[in-house]
């Protein structure tokens, strides 16, 4: 549980960072990669954030091998909670009703998954079949990388509303629930006794290779999408499909039962439906980039 917190702590900052940083640069592209990280990496704030990421991520192998997958995804989402205090604090960034209602809706529909979760019943998985590894993670990964080039294509047509960045948040999300399950994966050989024996048996798994596509591609997709939209908004829709990605995924692959009991059962697809309905159902257009501010005058010409 501690270490959970301090991931989520650690996120929470590293994710507001990288935005306070990315506000300042030109603008980015993923069509320029070379160019992104040469101006990321000349930035001291971004690099304070993606230090607190990683920090997370070390934080986040210690979760995975005490806790089951999906309980371990429950305690992640809390985090949200502090990402928007943080976004709005520091960013000046102001979520709309609807956008609150849907963040409420996320956290009740992910609680529901936490109290489908029994200790006395569940167990945590160390391993995986590759092959099962594999099929799941592949498909994602095109299905990631091919949604985000869709909403960069819609992006560049001229006229069009500014987006929330909900396309984006599921995009780097997909591919963030294919390391997540990676981090899984990596945290299993850290049980295995020798140090040369474990390495070599984590090269013979799909796992390092997993993480380092992620990691490329995950860098720069998500900072030309953070920088584009608002981190209370792409963060929380990010963390939501990737937790549930993990938790549903996840669960399945490294074999870790589902509740027997009906109620519990039914807590946690129902949780997970409403999550799902709950991304659906966002808007894709910021209206609060296109209408002026209450109060304003609207300047007539002479």
């Amino acid at each position: 549980m501690a270490a959970a917190l301090l991931a989520n702590t650690l996120y929470s900052i590293g994710f507001v960072l990288e935005k306070r940083a990315l506000s300042s640069l030109p603008e980015v592209s993923i069509r320029q990669p070379a160019r992104l990280l040469r101006l990321v990496l000349g930035s001291p704030l971004w690099i304070g954030g993606s230090l607190a990421l990683f920090a997370g991520f070390g934080a986040q192998l210690v979760v995975y091998r005490t806790l089951p997958i999906a309980a371990a995804q429950g305690i992640f989402v809390s985090g949200l909670v502090l990402l928007v205090l943080l976004s709005a604090r520091l960013l000046g960034e102001e979520t709309t009703g609807r956008e609150r209602y849907a963040l409420g809706a996320i956290l009740a529909a992910l609680l529901m998954v936490v109290l489908s979760l029994d200790e006395r019943a569940d167990t945590v998985s160390q391993a995986a079949p590759y092959p099962l590894i594999l099929l799941v993670c592949v498909p994602s990964l095109a299905a990631g990388v091919w949604l985000y080039g869709s909403a960069e294509r819609r992006a560049r047509h001229r006229h069009r509303m500014p987006t929330t960045g909900v396309e984006y948040g599921v995009a780097v999300g997909l591919l963030y629930g294919v390391s997540s399950l990676a981090i899984k994966g990596v945290s299993s050989y850290l049980t295995s006794s020798g140090l040369g024996g474990a390495v070599l048996d984590l090269l013979r798994s799909p796992y390092p290779y997993l993480l380092l596509f992620t990691g490329a591609f995950g860098l720069v997709m998500s900072q030309a999408a953070l920088q584009r939209c608002r981190a209370s908004l792409i963060v929380p829709v990010c963390t939501t499909v990737t937790c549930l990605f993990t938790a549903v995924l996840g669960t399945l692959s490294f074999g870790e039962a589902l509740p027997h009991d009906p109620l519990r059962l039914s807590l946690r697809l129902a949780g997970t439906a409403l999550a799902v309905s709950v991304l659906l159902s966002m808007p894709k257009h910021d209206q609060s980039a296109t209408q002026p501010p209450i109060g304003a005058k609207e300047l007539t010409p002479p």
